[in-house]
């Protein structure tokens, strides 16, 4: 079957407000989008503890698919009369019928994170059989090991972690910091997440993986302190949660920091080296890593 895709560009006062009266009046389903994905403007929203939730794009991009005989344009007009509202401009496009499942899975291959570690979607054959293979599909959780901010990290635990340790993988995704920690010999992990689906996503996982991890929302996390503190989010919520991740790490345990930008790193040093001897940052494009070891 054949579907029809529309696109429009609104401001971020009425993106959800016609997403969800499009949906009402017969599209098959929506998705908001930033306008500026790509581009110097691109804006980064995300929600962390302290933070406003509820973020659109101030320019966002508003996709709509149809069936093929829907008259897209009909319904955009009276999705838009219902909140008052001129109909937007829009462009169109036809998507021809396919495999839609064998068409996702073919973007998604084997991920080389190191010579004895890779991240394997489950259509797919371990490349290397002998290897350190986390079984990861992409989800709804961010995190399967592609963007260089999670492949700094693995890499990181790949190469530091000497077996029993105990971790813990703040702002968690799907899992996979955890999942692998435990793989590479670590004695216990336990994940952290603001989003419930990551929860879920995670414990899916782990359980796919055969492999015994924990996972919480941050006001379930047990008290106790861990050998090493992964937390691959945001400069803005690592700026915020500095004193919470130190007072999470035991004397003499490891941090390891990312999702921070090259250009940041002399200010994520400056906070974290109240608690930690920070070690130089290692760069992926564009992106840090940045590890340190907490002082007693």
């Amino acid at each position: 079957m054949a579907y029809r895709q529309i696109t429009l560009f609104v401001h971020e006062r009425i993106a959800e407000q016609l997403s969800d009266a499009l949906m009402e009046h017969g599209a098959l389903s929506t998705a908001i989008e930033d306008a500026y994905a790509g581009t110097d403007e691109e804006q980064a929203i995300f929600g962390e503890p302290g933070m406003p939730g509820g973020q659109l794009w101030q320019h966002s991009k508003l996709i709509a698919l149809f069936n093929e005989e829907d008259d897209a344009k009909a319904v955009l007009a009276a999705a838009s009369t219902a909140l008052n509202i001129e109909a937007p401009a829009f462009q169109t496009e036809l998507l021809p019928e396919q495999d839609w499942v064998r068409l996702t899975q073919s973007q998604f291959d084997p991920i080389k994170i190191s010579d004895r570690l890779w991240i394997t979607p489950t259509w797919h054959q371990a490349p290397d059989a002998g290897a350190v293979n986390l079984q990861l599909d992409p989800g709804l959780a961010f995190g399967t090991g592609s963007h260089p901010t999670t492949h700094l990290c693995l890499q990181w635990l790949d190469k530091h972690l000497q077996g029993g340790e105990s971790i813990l993988d703040y702002g968690c995704g799907s899992g996979i910091l955890a999942i692998a920690a435990i793989k590479l010999g670590a004695a216990s992990a336990t994940g952290v997440d603001i989003d419930p689906q990551a929860i879920r996503a995670s414990k899916d996982n782990a359980l796919q993986n055969q492999v015994a991890a924990d996972f919480y929302l941050p006001d379930e996390l047990p008290d106790g302190q861990f050998d090493v503190v992964v937390a691959n989010i945001l400069a803005n919520p690592l700026r915020m949660l500095g004193d919470m991740l130190a007072g999470r790490t035991r004397s003499g345990g490891r941090i390891v920091l990312s999702g921070i930008l090259e250009e940041q790193v002399e200010e994520m040093n400056g906070i974290y080296s109240q608690w930690f001897d920070m070690n130089d940052a290692d760069i992926d494009n564009g992106w840090a890593r940045l590890s340190g070891v907490k002082r007693a």
